[in-house]
């Protein structure tokens, strides 16, 4: 572990419906460490998501800072905070995100195609990450041709492309029967320990939750609790 890595200070997002304001998230500060295994858990509507995106640089908070590495991401212009998302971090979300008409080597190559890496090299490492994840017999396969948890594999293996250091994952198992919920788990797990990557799962999942290393407790945009779990 090397210190507070990420960190939010008095964080507020407000949607504004028409004339009125939705506070999401109501003055949150929190810092994770670097190399952490955290999950982030509350009902619906409690602000998980929001605070997933916003660590993300997917929005923008709308009063407090998010810094990382000591850097304050919210006040980024767009050009270095696309770059951010990039390179910095990975995304997993509930819905897979692959897009259809491309195989499974193809969607991991997305992210390295962004970033500019010569075509031999990311279809290498492309190849290389699904082999890792045990998909090395479905590289070609398109995501409709895929089972939802190795649609979910292919999807973290796009995650990890870049090298990311940090790894945001939303529902990643909303969508998985238990046995491909714990394959997935399990995977992220694996990238936490044998990478060193930041991972944060926001999940309804208490199982998935336990699996972590600590457990963030949100309700009606503010942290309530925290847990610190015993691996």
């Amino acid at each position: 572990m090397g210190g507070a890595f990420i960190e939010l200070d008095n964080v507020w997002k407000i949607y504004r419906v028409g004339v009125i304001d939705y506070p999401a998230l109501r003055g949150v500060s929190l810092s994770i460490d670097k190399g952490s295994f955290v999950s982030i858990v509350g009902p619906s509507g409690s602000g998980k998501s929001t605070l997933l995106h916003l660590i993300g640089g997917l929005d923008r908070p709308t009063r407090g800072e998010i810094r990382v590495s000591g850097q304050p991401i919210s006040s980024l212009s767009d050009n270095r905070l696309a770059e951010y998302r990039n390179k910095t971090v990975g995304f997993v979300f509930q819905q897979y995100n692959l897009i259809p008409y491309l195989s499974a080597i193809e969607n991991v190559e997305i992210p390295m195609i962004v970033s500019g890496v010569p075509p031999k090299q990311r279809r290498e490492k492309a190849r290389r990450l699904l082999e890792e994840l045990g998909l090395g017999d479905k590289i070609w396969k398109k995501p409709l041709e895929l089972s939802g948890g190795e649609q979910q594999r292919v999807a973290i293996a796009r995650a990890l492309a870049n090298d990311p250091s940090i790894v945001l994952a939303d529902e990643p198992t909303g969508n998985l029967d238990g046995a491909s919920a714990k394959v997935v788990v399990d995977l992220l797990k694996r990238i936490n320990e044998e990478r060193g990557v930041t991972v944060i799962i926001v999940t309804h999942n208490m199982e998935v939750a336990w699996a972590t290393k600590r457990i963030i407790y949100l309700r009606d945009g503010v942290v309530v609790k925290e847990e610190v779990r015993k691996q």
